[in-house]
């Protein structure tokens, strides 16, 4: 009933954030520094704002120094899934560079979470990345996306790379990355990663728990399923997906450090 309750009161403030909006709109225009007009203008914005994002906002990676000169870059979806797509970062006339994928975060974030990343490793290497959908967007006719789903779309985009390429995986999914790299190892495929880095993603959480670690070893796992595991519900195209919400995942990452993000 959660992901019901959070999309009934988004829908039911909707038109009341539309109004904020374009009242702030109004009041910008005619707004003084110090005045009156400048707070309530303000106020509106924060009003206008009180949902989350679920659409992918842009990369806005449009061009990349290398060397000495400055390359534009352009999107280029490479395999597309029902839960992903592999999208390459193209940089049009630019010599050939190392490739590596970059393996993006699926916990309540986009990809997008990994744009300055991405952008840096520009510089010297043909960047794809994992372009995660929103899982309440995907269909109940594609079925669930377990971890062997999640290992398996990381050998297929592996492979869509090509031979000689690198993997780097950032938080979440060190786990899936480690794994598929091992199962390719283990099969000889020609495309297994010349090199695996994982960052900031324990693999053996037994060691330094963190509060998070600390917290899965408190609960059986059915608690986790009853309090975090909800339906998506209507008008979505994933409706009766059961899913783990983004907004829970992003309250339950604040709580975490409340102090560090008020400030």
């Amino acid at each position: 009933m959660l992901y019901q309750a959070y999309q009934f009161q988004s829908d039911l403030i909707s038109p009341l954030r539309m109004a904020a909006q374009h009242l702030s709109a109004a009041l910008w225009l005619r707004e003084t520094e110090g005045s009156v007009m400048r707070k309530l203008a303000a106020a509106c914005d924060v009003v206008s704002r009180l949902r989350l994002t679920h659409t992918r906002p842009p990369y806005q990676i449009h061009g990349v120094a290398v060397g000495d000169g400055e390359y534009p870059v352009t999107e280029e979806a490479v395999l597309t899934l029902p839960f992903g797509t592999l999208l390459r970062f193209r940089k049009d006339g630019a010599e050939p560079q190392p490739k590596v994928l970059l393996v993006a975060p699926l916990s309540g974030h986009f990809a997008t979470l990994l744009r300055e990343t991405a952008r840096t490793l520009l510089q010297d290497h043909d960047v794809y990345i994992t372009d995660w959908h929103n899982a309440r967007d995907v269909p109940l006719r594609h079925g669930a996306f377990s971890l062997d789903d999640y290992i398996s779309y990381m050998i297929r985009f592996t492979e869509a790379v090509g031979p000689g390429s690198h993997m780097v995986a950032v938080c979440q999914p060190c786990v899936a990355a480690l794994a598929a790299t091992a199962i390719m190892a283990e099969d000889d495929n020609p495309a297994q990663p010349r090199s695996l880095t994982l960052m900031a993603g324990p693999v053996d959480c037994r060691v330094n728990p963190t509060e998070v670690n600390k917290l899965a070893t408190s609960k059986p796992i059915d608690w986790f399923e009853r309090n975090l595991i909800s339906h998506v519900p209507f008008p979505h195209a994933g409706m009766m997906r059961r899913v783990y919400p983004g907004f829970v995942q992003l309250t339950a990452f604040m709580s975490m450090n409340p102090e560090r993000h008020k400030q």
